[in-house]
């Protein structure tokens, strides 16, 4: 059964060798940010305080309750069930304390926080930032990078960004995913080098194999989305050497435009290419390949309204992708 304590809060299984009374304030802030941000370091990077400082000030609260509130992962912390219990009960009453003693400045002057946003180069250039350009245009502060995905949730998790464009779905509980948009993949070259291959249908009948003799470009060495789609498609491994790397797939659409060799792209980075006759697609099948990215949130970024506004955007968008 539960019993309050002087504050008002119910206490929850509180042991009996730990003496009862009203938890530090400071303790409950400290506690309610790592909760919403998923690590000790992004919480730490929004109170201003130093990470073991915020380590010790949740370590101090989980004495005082006898509980363990959060589980120590490989990034970031994941919330117990008493911790998200703990969580919900406090989280209406620091806020509105936080508006009475800190938010003097009325809302409509107070001065706008940055949205930080990060993904792949490309589809950040292609797809997110045309997106954006009207909330932009209305007040928008937006910091946008751009990097491999694993790095970018790597930064996420230790508060270097709200929101990260990701190729893959993150592990953990400590991040918030939700789908964005599915890439399909298109094997392609220049009319000239298809016309070598015999067209789709020379392609179908023969395998793969007519496209050994071309000129392979593609985004790293080790053909990632090459290798994908030869295992999918073709159902065998892509054996070959790449003539051309280069780690920006607009590059790589630039060189097999001028003429430089096949390759594995996303529809939508040359979809008009395609349409123009500039790349002719080599092989079509009833069953791409295709690749889910997501939206990624680090849950301290709903303390930004202007977060949600660009999730809820691009979210939105992303129905035409």
């Amino acid at each position: 059964m539960r019993n309050k304590n002087p504050d008002g809060f119910a206490e929850l299984g509180r042991p009996a060798d730990v003496p009862p009374g009203p938890a530090d304030l400071n303790l409950l802030r400290t506690f309610l940010a790592v909760h919403r941000s998923g690590s000790f370091t992004a919480a730490a990077r929004l109170l201003g305080l130093s990470q073991p400082a915020v380590t010790a000030q949740v370590r101090s609260l989980e004495r005082q309750v006898g509980r363990e509130l959060f589980e120590r992962l490989p990034r970031g912390v994941a919330p117990s069930p008493y911790a998200d219990e703990l969580a919900a009960r406090v989280v209406a009453p620091l806020d509105a304390l936080a508006e009475v003693t800190g938010d003097t400045v009325p809302a409509g002057e107070r001065p706008a926080d940055p949205v930080h946003l990060a993904g792949p180069a490309e589809l950040m250039c292609l797809r997110v930032l045309p997106a954006l350009a009207p909330i932009v245009a209305d007040g928008l502060l937006l910091r946008a990078v751009t990097g491999l995905t694993d790095p970018l949730l790597d930064e996420l998790r230790a508060g270097r960004h709200d929101l990260v464009v990701a190729t893959t779905r993150p592990r953990g509980r400590a991040l918030s995913a939700v789908p964005l948009m599915d890439e399909e993949f298109v094997l392609t070259a220049a009319p000239h080098w298809a016309a070598r291959t015999g067209g789709p249908e020379d392609l179908a009948a023969r395998g793969p194999g007519v496209l050994h003799g071309l000129p392979l470009v593609t985004y790293a060495e080790d053909l990632p989305i090459a290798r994908r789609y030869w295992r999918h498609v073709f159902g065998r491994r892509l054996d070959c050497r790449a003539a051309v790397t280069v780690p920006d797939l607009r590059g790589v659409l630039a060189a097999v435009v001028a003429g430089a060799g096949f390759s594995v792209l996303p529809r939508y980075l040359c979809a008009a290419e395609l349409a123009s006759g500039a790349l002719v697609e080599l092989y079509a099948p009833e069953d791409p390949p295709i690749n889910t990215a997501y939206l990624v949130q680090r849950p301290g970024s709903a303390v930004n309204p202007q977060v949600a506004r660009v999730r809820d955007l691009l979210i939105e968008a992303a129905r035409a992708w």
